[in-house]
């Protein structure tokens, strides 16, 4: 299995989940959730548990809210790394779900992240853990300087770059850095805002990231068809019927973390986008960010039973 490095967020998703559909400007009856999250540290818990050595550097508070991200990577077997801020708060985000799962707002509280200068993640220990790795794997959450330092890191080694859009607001700060990215995932919103088109078809995407520098990427759209394409070549398949969605929260970082677990494995791209579509279902099928029960074993019984995508 392969060595990957992931570089970003890790923090406390704090979820909401309504009792009935909600109702704007009225108290909602609901319940709430705190877990660890982040992009980066959902796709490095998925990878690990399918197997591979995954190191985790990611900006943390000195407070209870840091304690409970390392207890998670420990659980999930990540290498755990973090740049400590003892005077600072751990970064959260706060979701707000409708009954079916889905997000009806969110806030994120992420002001830790953009004071990272790209000096902190440039000394001679972390030089010693880009030349350990195979794959780098990068979230938006850190400053945009940073992020290319980063890129510049890996191009200099010539280590594949897989990153992670986060947001529509964030996923800008990768624009500087797009030629040096082996894969961005990202949703339609997020595809928008680095293409600069809000009206795009989904098999439009590829060309309209490619023309902005983008060589490969994956687009999700929910249960509506995922892109991805790599040069000339794009695939679009539409995920088959999720029976129950119970938490949309990290079925994108899933998506991206399944699609890379078979990259990794040099599977062809629809072969890697059917593993992302699966992981992502198991995903959206649980409460979480993650699958805490991920293995091998299960993500090759979901591919092996799930139906076949339709083209889009």
């Amino acid at each position: 299995m392969a060595r990957i490095l992931a570089i970003g967020g890790a923090h406390i998703d704090r979820t909401g989940r309504l009792d009935a559909p909600h109702r704007a400007g009225a108290s909602n009856p609901g319940r709430w959730v705190s877990e660890p999250g982040g992009g980066a540290f959902n796709a490095a818990r998925n990878l690990a548990r399918l197997g591979h050595h995954v190191t985790l550097v990611s900006p943390r508070g000195g407070d209870a809210a840091a304690d409970q991200v390392a207890a998670a990577a420990e659980a999930a077997g990540i290498e755990d790394c973090p740049l400590t801020f003892l005077d600072r708060a751990t970064p959260s985000y706060t979701a707000i779900l409708e009954p079916d799962g889905n997000l009806v707002t969110a806030l994120a509280d992420m002001k830790l992240y953009d004071i990272i200068p790209a000096r902190r993640l440039m000394t001679a220990r972390m030089r010693a853990r880009f030349d350990a790795t195979d794959l780098v794997l990068a979230d938006a959450n850190l400053p945009q300087d940073a992020l290319a330092a980063i890129a510049g890191e890996a191009s200099a080694r010539e280590l594949p770059l897989a990153a992670i859009a986060v947001s529509p607001a964030k996923v800008v700060r990768w624009k500087p850095s797009l030629s040096a990215l082996t894969l961005l995932g990202m949703n339609t919103a997020e595809a928008a805002a680095l293409a600069g088109s809000e009206d795009a078809l989904s098999e439009q995407w590829s060309s309209l990231l490619r023309a902005a520098g983008l060589a490969s990427g994956l687009v999700s759209a929910g249960s509506g068809p995922a892109l991805v394409w790599s040069g000339d070549t794009a695939l679009s398949l539409v995920p088959p019927p999720l029976s129950k969605v119970e938490d949309v929260t990290g079925a994108g970082d899933a998506l991206v973390s399944g699609y890379l677990h078979a990259w990794l494995e040099g599977k062809t791209m629809e072969a890697c986008l059917i593993s992302g579509i699966a992981l992502a279902r198991l995903t959206a099928g649980t409460s979480g960010p993650v699958r805490e029960d991920l293995a091998p074993e299960g993500l090759a019984q979901a591919i092996a039973a799930m139906p076949k995508p339709a083209d889009a």
